[in-house]
C-alpha cells in the first residue's frame, strides 16, 4: 500500500509541475503574429518602466506629422483598451494553469474517549484522502484548456489588427473631412461673392427677383453644407483621437494636407477566398472552439457515472493510548443514485452541435465578406481613377475656357462663378471617392484576417453634401 501512495504521490507532483505559467503569458505569439501581418510594434505594459517607454515613442510620433502607418502605431502602444484586452491573455493561461493542477488533499480527523475501569479508552482516526479521479481526467482537462488558450491569442490577435484596421480607416477620414472643408469654404467665398454681387445688380435694377433669390438661395445651401463639413470633420478628428487614446495636448495632431495619391494600379486577388479560409483568425478561432467541445464531450461522458473518487491511506486507533495503530485506506465515491449524468452529456452534445453549425456559418459568411470587400474595393478604385482622369480634368478645361470667354465678354461674371462652384465640388467629390478607395483598402486587408466592419463613408460624405448641389 505505502508503494501505491508513493507512485500517486510522484504522479501529482509531475502533473502539478507541469502546470506553471509562461515566461510572457502567451503575449510572445500574439506580437509574432501582428509584426508579421502589419510590421508594427505592440507592447503589454506591466510596469511604469514599461509605460514610460511606450509613453516616449508616441510622443515621438505625435510631435511629428503623422501618417497613415505612425497613426497605426500609435494607437497599439497606447489605446488602453488594447492594453485590456492583453488582460484576457491572462485570464486564460490561469485558467489553463488550474486545469493541469490537482486538488489538494483533504485531511480529516476523529477523536472520542471516554472514562474507563484503570485509564481512558480512546478511538482516534485519521485519514489523508485524495480525489484519484482527477488524476485520469486533468490531462484530457489541461488539453481542453490549452485548445481554449490558444483560440484566446488568436481572437486578442484579431482585436489587434482590428484596431489597426480601424485606425487606418479613422486617419483617411480625418484628412478628407479636412480637406473638404477647405473646399467646403471655398464655395461658400464663391455663393458669397455671388449674392452679394446680385445684391448689388438688384439694387440698381439689372437683376430680378428672382435671379437674386437663387443666389441667395445658394448662398444659404453652401453655408448649411459648410457647417455639416465642419461637424463631420469634428466627428472624425475625435475618433481617431479616441483610436490613439491621445489626451490633453496630446490631441493636437499634426496631420498631412492631403490624403496619399490613389495607387496606379488595383491590386488582383483572384484567390483571395482561398487565402481567406486559411489566414483568418476568426476562422481558425472558431474550429479551436468546436474540438475544444469535442474534447469536453469526450470528457463529460467519461465522468458521466463517477466524478468523484477519493482514495487515500488512514490508521484508526482504539482504545488506550498503548495499543497499536490499525492501517488501512479509505475509498469514497458519489452514487449516481438521482444524477445519472445524461443532462451533462446532453447538454455537452448541444454545444458541439451548436458550435459546428456556427463553424460552418462562419465559414460562408467569411467567403462573402472577402467577395463583398474586394469587389467594393476594385469599384471604389474605378470611381477613384475616373475623378482624377475624366471629370476634374473636364471641369477644369470647362473653366478655363470659360475664364477666356468672360475676359473675352462673351458670358457674364454669374457663369464664371457658377463653373467655379462646379469645379470646386467636383474635386472635393474626387477627395471622397479618394478617401472610399483608401477605406475600402483596409476593409480588403481587414477581411484576410477577420470579420471586417465595411465602412460607411457614402453616408458620411451624403451628410457632408451640399443641399444644393445641383445648382
Amino acid at each position: 500500500m505505502s508503494a501505491r501512495i508513493a507512485v500517486l504521490a510522484a504522479v501529482s507532483i509531475a502533473l502539478v509541475g507541469c502546470a506553471t505559467f509562461s515566461p510572457d503569458g502567451g503575449f510572445g505569439t500574439v506580437e509574432k503574429a501582428v509584426k508579421d501581418r502589419t510590421g508594427k510594434d505592440i507592447a503589454w505594459v506591466k510596469t511604469e518602466a514599461q509605460r514610460d517607454d511606450a509613453e516616449k515613442r508616441v510622443a515621438e510620433l505625435l510631435a511629428r506629422s503623422l501618417s497613415a502607418d505612425d497613426a497605426v502605431q500609435v494607437a497599439l502602444l497606447n489605446n488602453r483598451g488594447l492594453q485590456a484586452e492583453f488582460a484576457e491573455l491572462g485570464i486564460g493561461e490561469a485558467d489553463l494553469v488550474q486545469a493541469g493542477r490537482l486538488p489538494n488533499p483533504r485531511i480529516s480527523m476523529l477523536r472520542t474517549s471516554r472514562d474507563d475501569i484503570g485509564g481512558r479508552e480512546y478511538k482516534i482516526e485519521q485519514i489523508l484522502t485524495m480525489n484519484v479521479f482527477s488524476l485520469i481526467t486533468t490531462p484530457l482537462a489541461s488539453e481542453i484548456e490549452a485548445r481554449n488558450f490558444e483560440r484566446v491569442k488568436r481572437g486578442v490577435t484579431l482585436e489587434v489588427l482590428r484596431l489597426a484596421s480601424e485606425t487606418r480607416k479613422a486617419y483617411f477620414a480625418a484628412l478628407a473631412a479636412e480637406e473638404s472643408v477647405r473646399y467646403t469654404r471655398q464655395v461658400k467665398a464663391v455663393a458669397d461673392a455671388s449674392a452679394e454681387l446680385a445684391r448689388r445688380m438688384a439694387r440698381v435694377g439689372n437683376w430680378g427677383k428672382v435671379e437674386q433669390a437663387r443666389e441667395q438661395g445658394f448662398y444659404a445651401d453652401a453655408a448649411l453644407s459648410l457647417a455639416r463639413a465642419e461637424q463631420v470633420r469634428t466627428a472624425a478628428r475625435e475618433r481617431l483621437i479616441r483610436m490613439l487614446g491621445v489626451w490633453g495636448d496630446q490631441t493636437q495632431l499634426k496631420l498631412p494636407e492631403r490624403l496619399p495619391d490613389l495607387p496606379k494600379v488595383a491590386e488582383d486577388l483572384p484567390d483571395i477566398e482561398r487565402r481567406a479560409m486559411q489566414e483568418r483568425l476568426d476562422l481558425q478561432a472558431v474550429r479551436l472552439d468546436t474540438e475544444a467541445l469535442a474534447k469536453n464531450l469526450g470528457l463529460t461522458r467519461t465522468t458521466r457515472f463517477i466524478n468523484a473518487l477519493e482514495f487515500g491511506p488512514a490508521r484508526v486507533l482504539e482504545g488506550v493510548h498503548r495499543n497499536q495503530w490499525k492501517k488501512g485506506y479509505e475509498i469514497g465515491f458519489e452514487i449516481p443514485l438521482f444524477d445519472w449524468g445524461s443532462s451533462r452529456v446532453a447538454k455537452a452534445e448541444s454545444l458541439y452541435m451548436q458550435a459546428v453549425d456556427r463553424a460552418t456559418e462562419a465559414a460562408v459568411n467569411a467567403r462573402s465578406e472577402v467577395r463583398e470587400s474586394y469587389d467594393n474595393y476594385r469599384v471604389s478604385w474605378d470611381i477613384a481613377r475616373h475623378y482624377r482622369e475624366e471629370v476634374v480634368p473636364i471641369r477644369k478645361r470647362i473653366a478655363d475656357e470659360n475664364l477666356l470667354r468672360y475676359n473675352g465678354m462673351l458670358i457674364g461674371v454669374f457663369e464664371l462663378l457658377t463653373d467655379a462652384r462646379a469645379q470646386i465640388e467636383s474635386v472635393r467629390s474626387a477627395i471622397e471617392a479618394l478617401r472610399d478607395f483608401w477605406m475600402a483598402e483596409a476593409d480588403l486587408q481587414m477581411s484576410l484576417i477577420g470579420k471586417p466592419n465595411m465602412s460607411a463613408a457614402s453616408t458620411e460624405s451624403k451628410s457632408a453634401a451640399a443641399p444644393g448641389a445641383g445648382h
